[in-house]
Order: C-alpha cells, then structure tokens, then sequence
C-alpha cells in the first residue's frame, strides 16, 4: 500500500485528480487511502494459495466474479493507466485492465515474483521491479529497474529530530526492533526477555504489534526507573515509523519487502530475522541486504542464542556499523516512485 501512495504523491498534480485506489473494505489501505484524501473503492479479494482445496477454491470463484465489479468501475472512472503493487487484491484488477484493454503497471516489491505476480504478469504491459537482477523472472522487455518507492519522510529525516521525537538522548546509540505492522511475537519474546541487558547497551525502540504490546509494557515496568526511561514500545506505527527507524544506529527486523527500500533510504543497517513461514521470499531479501554487506542474518530458530551476541557485536566494532551504513545507503533509489510515475506516463501517451 505504502508504494501505491508513494507513486501517488510523486504524480505532477494532486493524487485526487489522478487516483482511484481499489482495495479490500476496512483495511489499513482505505484508511490511508482516505487520509491521503484519494477516492477508494472496495473490491472483493480473497486469498488462494496455503488454504484448503475447498476454501481456496470458493475464494477462487470470488476473484472471477469481482472482475465484472471491476470492469464497472474503471468504465466510470475511465482510468489510462493502472498500478498494482501485487498480491492476490491485484489480480483480478489486472485481469480486469487487461479486459477493457487499459495499459497496467504492476510492482514487485519483492526479489523474486509471488504467485499473484506470476499469474498475472502476462496481461501487464510492464513490471516495475526494484532492482536490476529481479528482471530475470520476466520476459525480456517485460520488467524494468525503477528501484522501490519509499515515503518522502525516509530520505528527509535526520537522526537528531528522530530521536527528539520520541524524546531519547540525541548522543546514545540507539537500537530498534520492528517486527512489522503486525508484530513478530518470537521476536518480541526474546527482545523482552533481554530488555534489562538491552537497555544497558543502547536505547531501545520497541515496535511489538498491537497483540503484544499490553504485554511488553508490562514487562517494561519491571525494569529499573533509569533502564525504563531508555525503552519506547508500540504497538503500531504509521506516519511516526520513518522517526522510528531513523532514531536508530542499528534495527532488528523480520525481511519483509519493505526492508529493501526503508533501509537502505536510511543507511540504516540491520540484523535480519526472516520469518520462517512465509515462503522463501523474506530469506532471499535478507541473503540479498547481507551480501551487499548492509546487514547480517540471525534465523529465527537461533534467536535465543545469536541475538544478544550479534546486536553486541556490531555495536562493539562501531567501523562495521559504519561500513553496513554505506553498504545499506549504496542500494537507496531516491527517485524510485517518480520513475514508476514516468513509466505510466509513458503508457499514457501510447
């Protein structure tokens, strides 16, 4: 969602004039979306794949007849281009352009196609990838390199605002452990459980999910007065989520797609943990930012054990901080969303 609104605030004139955002009915997305002040319409959508035959197949059926919907919709609003940023939403939005014959764009946040992606790429007109490598998985002149949309507020805030913001101390070194929208419960575990030696290493900035966060805080409260006041839980962040990882020297994080384009717009280095059930695509994010040399890979199985030593390691050799920084900054695409823009413009005008 976040590359959609990015795209939509590097557009020439207001997102209003330009955007009809489709997506699920009270989600995170229309809430945004509305407070974007961009039209939204809900689509009905429902996820196939890792459900049973059964269930995978009625919400099969459910894609198939929201294309109708859909086609309806883009005969009233006369779109000349549409931008996808994949999963199963988007695929019968694309089967749909490609029905009423309107060109598409469809971004893959991700190292390598999901099925979504792969089961509609053929009826885009290009795929928007956020680097070089990721062409492969197309047909030649299918994909290009624009590199991944990021909010303006990663690349314009500075470490000393950020940590303002949540009032820490401006000259101690700062860690973050982000979990995701939605958390990472294994994560948070061993984070709390550490949080008195944490505390004593650096300042810590907690981001737990809503499910866990009762929970962190109370566990937060044991803590002495003096380490309490160098720990920042939340449950959930949005607009205060670029302060949130700028305040940091170093994050922990799952390797979700996101962390392909936050990070390295931050220079921020991380030691990443990817989520073991999500297929293989957060592994090959984290393999990707590790062998570029901007962060290093703990697996969730080892957190017990690897965590605390590596978070302790690299803040011990603060020259391999510094390098992890560059390496991380090397990968940025500042200009990522407005070259999305210059693609359907491009498409526009055909």
């Amino acid at each position: 969602m976040y590359p959609a609104l990015s795209v939509a605030a590097a557009m020439p004139s207001p997102a209003t004039n330009n955007f009809l955002y489709l997506g699920r009915a009270n989600s995170i997305e229309e809430r945004l979306a509305q407070r974007a002040q961009i039209p939204f319409q809900p689509i009905q959508a429902a996820q196939v794949r890792g459900l049973a035959p059964w269930r995978a197949a009625q919400n099969l059926g459910r894609l198939y007849q929201s294309i109708g919907r859909i086609r309806a919709i883009m005969r009233g609003f006369k779109p000349t281009a549409i931008f996808v940023t994949g999963g199963y939403v988007s695929a019968p939005v694309v089967w749909a352009g490609a029905a009423e014959k309107i060109p598409s764009v469809i971004y893959l946040p991700d190292l390598e196609p999901g099925w979504a992606i792969r089961a509609t790429a053929r009826w885009a007109t290009r795929v928007a990838v956020s680097f070089l490598q990721v062409e492969q998985h197309f047909a030649h002149g299918k994909a290009i390199t624009t590199g991944y949309p990021v909010r303006a507020a990663f690349y314009q805030i500075d470490k000393t605002h950020a940590r303002a913001h949540f009032h820490l101390d401006p000259n101690v070194r700062t860690l973050a452990i982000f979990g995701g929208s939605s958390g990472a419960h294994h994560m948070n575990q061993v984070a709390v459980e550490n949080l008195a030696r944490l505390t004593q290493i650096a300042q810590v900035i907690l981001l737990t999910g809503r499910n866990d966060e009762a929970w962190a805080n109370a566990e937060v409260a044991r803590l002495s007065t003096e380490l309490r006041a160098r720990v920042r839980v939340f449950g959930y962040l949005d607009e205060d989520l670029p302060f949130a990882l700028a305040a940091a020297d170093l994050v922990v994080a799952r390797a979700g797609a996101a962390t392909l384009g936050e990070f390295p717009a931050l220079g921020l280095p991380a030691i990443l943990v990817p989520y073991p059930y999500a297929g293989k695509h957060q592994q090959q994010n984290a393999e990707f930012l590790s062998d570029h040399g901007g962060a290093v890979i703990v697996p969730d199985a080892a957190l017990e054990t690897d965590l605390l030593l590596a978070i302790e390691k690299i803040f011990n050799a603060p020259e391999q901080l510094k390098s992890m920084s560059e390496a991380m900054r090397a990968l940025a695409q500042p200009r990522a969303a407005e070259n999305i823009v210059a693609v359907l413009q491009s498409l526009e005008r055909k």
